[in-house]
């Protein structure tokens, strides 16, 4: 018998194939994934994922936070699947730093296709994320990151936005009026975007803009109100540095135009 083995019935690596099954799950989920679940999902034991996630971490393939594993740097993006996970992970970095370093739990959206979108949320310990009970496509105009990303749009998006979508009343202080809310989008560029209790009692957000090729996005924190007395301007000033960090890192990396919860857009 030949040592050699017949072309098309090579030796594959199980290791190898399961390795690249579990990256391969990671790229394709929209949140972190936890060593169980990513088991479960791969339909391997927990002490095999493991071992193999140790190796993938180490070479940076799969990078571990502390709610689950997302891609590490190491990772090629080579498909918009294996953009969006990068894209992904870039931002709960900058979720992270904002719910630790502010205190307060933090929330990116982006602007595609037409619609905005809720794209993650990183909770704060010590600060309750609002309950979102109407999505954010329908109520961009009562909420911080809505209304940061209707301020960075062009005139003629800012009115096709709001022909299609109504200024639903959600707390006694929503803004329902076009006009007026028309007058609080046109402020100053480096002015923050607020909302007070407009999509949910007993809460105020504050929203800064996140702008690299291909993306329009907001990052914003929520606070409750009737606490102690907060800087709300050291807030919004450490907020503007990471979204200006996280601008910085998409452009540079070019896993701007990952795709969000709708088709991709092409630069504004």
């Amino acid at each position: 018998m030949s040592s050699e083995e017949p072309e098309g019935n090579e030796t594959l690596i199980a290791s190898v194939q399961r390795a690249l099954r579990l990256v391969d799950i990671v790229a394709n989920s929209p949140r972190p994934l936890p060593a169980k679940v990513l088991a479960q999902q791969a339909g391997l034991t927990l002490g095999t994922t493991y071992n193999l996630v140790r190796t993938l971490v180490r070479e940076r393939y799969l990078t571990a936070e502390r709610d689950g594993l997302v891609l590490g740097g190491s990772f090629p993006a080579l498909s918009d699947a294996n953009a969006a996970g990068v894209f992904v992970a870039r931002v709960r970095e900058s979720l992270h730093e904002v719910a630790d370093g502010v205190g307060a739990t933090a929330y990116l959206s982006r602007y595609d296709d037409g619609e905005v979108h809720l794209v993650d949320i990183v909770d704060a310990e010590s600060s309750p994320r609002v309950e979102l009970w109407v999505g954010l496509h329908s109520s961009a105009h009562a909420t911080a990151l809505g209304k940061q990303i209707l301020a960075e749009l062009s005139p003629d998006e800012r009115a096709d936005y709001l022909s299609r979508h109504a200024l639903e009343e959600l707390t006694p202080y929503t803004i329902r009026d076009r006009r007026l809310l028309l007058r609080q989008l046109e402020r100053p560029a480096a002015a923050v975007v607020r909302d007070e209790q407009e999509y949910a009692i007993g809460y105020n957000c504050l929203a800064v803009p996140v702008r690299a090729p291909g993306l329009t996005a907001s990052l914003a924190i929520s606070l409750p109100t009737g606490g102690p007395p907060q800087d709300t301007t050291a807030m919004a000033e450490q907020l503007r540095r990471t979204a200006n960090r996280l601008s910085l890192r998409l452009g540079a990396d070019g896993f701007s135009d990952a795709p969000s919860p709708g088709r991709s857009r092409e630069g504004r």
